[in-house]
């Protein structure tokens, strides 16, 4: 049995978990792809929140790896990278949900935890 997914659907969950690390940087950025991840029943929209968990689980691993380096002067430039990064990454993200809703996004360069 074939099931035909939304694809709207699809677009919007998959656009908003990547997005959600715009809306904050602590619990509402995890907690909307946790969320999206147990309500969706499409294999791409939970492969897409688990990437965009993965990719926050990451930015703040390196952000405290980071943080901690500024002590010895060398993770300001690190800690500068990372908040490029964890504004482009997301956008790219978005943008490929929306342009290509039946494949996931697949961040560079994160450990896949999840």
């Amino acid at each position: 049995m074939v099931t035909e997914y939304d694809p709207d659907k699809r677009k919007l969950l998959s656009a908003v978990s990547h997005g959600s690390i715009f809306l904050s940087g602590l619990f509402v950025s995890v907690g909307i792809p946790i969320a999206v991840l147990f309500v969706s029943d499409d294999p791409v929209v939970k492969e897409n929140a688990r990437e965009a968990l993965n990719f926050h689980l990451n930015a703040w691993l390196y952000g405290v790896i980071f943080g901690f380096l500024t002590l010895l002067l060398i993770g300001w430039p690190l800690l500068g990278l990372l908040f490029l990064a964890s504004w482009i990454m997301p956008v790219f993200a978005i943008l490929h949900a929306l342009n290509n809703p039946n494949s996931s996004y697949r961040y560079p360069f994160i450990f896949r935890i999840l």
